[in-house]
C-alpha cells in the first residue's frame, strides 16, 4: 500500500495495518532516506515531484494507493506512475473525499478508484 505525504499516511497505514499488508510512504522531494524513484507532475501553480523508495516493494506487486482527498488527480496519477515505473500494478486508488466538479475520476481513467464521500 502506497500513501501519499502527508494525510494519506494516517489512513493508508491504519488500512494496511488492518488488512495484514505493508506501508509505502510517498513523500515530497528529499525527505526519505534511501535510493528513490520521483515523478514530476503539475499543479495549478507550478510544479511539484513524489518519490518513494526503489526497493519498496517488488516486481508485479499489486499495490493500494491511498489518499484523503482527490481534487485534480494530480497527485494520485503521478503516484500511480510511479508504482508502474517500478513494476508493480496499480490495485486501485483510494480516497476518503472526492471533489466531483475538479475532475479527478476523469483524469485517472484507466484506474480503479473508490471515494468514500463525494462533493
Amino acid at each position: 500500500m502506497v500513501g501519499a505525504d502527508a494525510r494519506g499516511f494516517i489512513f493508508g497505514a491504519a488500512i494496511a495495518y488492518n488488512i495484514g499488508a505493508g506501508f509505502v510512504p510517498a513523500r515530497k522531494p528529499g525527505k526519505l532516506p534511501a535510493e528513490v524513484e520521483s515523478v514530476e507532475y503539475s499543479l495549478e501553480y507550478g510544479k511539484n515531484s513524489i518519490e518513494i523508495h526503489k526497493d519498496a516493494f517488488g516486481k508485479g506487486s499489486k499495490i493500494l494507493i491511498v489518499d484523503d482527498l482527490l481534487a485534480t488527480g494530480g497527485t494520485a496519477k503521478a503516484m500511480a506512475q510511479l508504482v508502474e515505473k517500478l513494476e508493480a500494478e496499480v490495485y486501485e486508488l483510494a480516497f476518503m473525499i472526492e471533489l466531483s466538479d475538479l475532475g479527478g475520476r476523469d483524469f485517472l481513467k484507466g484506474y480503479e478508484v473508490y471515494s468514500q464521500l463525494k462533493y
